[in-house]
């Protein structure tokens, strides 16, 4: 794990916003998460909101970065367990998504997060690294954990994706018999 640095340097300019389906047309789950990380895509208008976003990509593998702040506080003055599910599911779905192939998308079916540690909003940037733990035909189980600037695990969880064929695949096939 490589601990995020605790005060960014420069973060690149990222644009946010939802990429159109032909700015997808025949890239892989991997090769379009890469084009969100180098802004080449909008990253999602969610990752702005919450601010976080991917960094890097592999096959099976994901990670985010985020940074802390006053406006994720709950009313205890803690950031909000939800930013940390949020993230943790962003990451362990790209992770899966990063598998498929062109034209196939996923969907997240459960995402379950254990908190290690509270996260405050002076915390700073934080890393979740994401990995598919095992892969089916329709269905991908992935893990994540989330860490502090000091390679401290603040949480972790774990995913399972449902991999969502194109509507034409779907479409002939035989409907299933009850």
């Amino acid at each position: 794990m490589t601990a995020p640095e605790e005060t960014p340097t420069t973060d690149p300019p990222r644009r946010y916003g939802v990429a159109t389906t032909a700015d997808l047309a025949g890239l892989t789950g991997r090769q379009m998460l890469e084009a969100i990380s180098r802004s080449e895509l909008p990253a999602p208008p969610i990752a702005q909101t919450l601010t976080f976003w991917i960094i890097d990509v592999g096959d099976g593998f994901a990670a985010f970065e985020g940074d802390t702040g006053p406006h994720l506080l709950n009313p205890f003055g803690a950031v909000h367990g939800g930013w940390a599910l949020t993230l943790i599911d962003s990451a362990t779905a790209c992770a899966a998504h990063s598998l498929l192939p062109a034209g196939v998308g996923s969907t997240t079916i459960e995402t379950k997060v254990n908190f290690a540690r509270p996260i405050m909003p002076d915390t700073g940037r934080v890393r979740a690294e994401a990995r598919v733990v095992a892969r089916g035909r329709k269905i991908i189980s992935t893990e994540a954990k989330l860490f502090d600037g000091t390679s401290r695990v603040l949480a972790h969880g774990t995913s399972t994706v449902m991999v969502l064929e194109p509507a034409a695949a779907s479409a002939t096939r035989p409907p299933t018999q009850p």
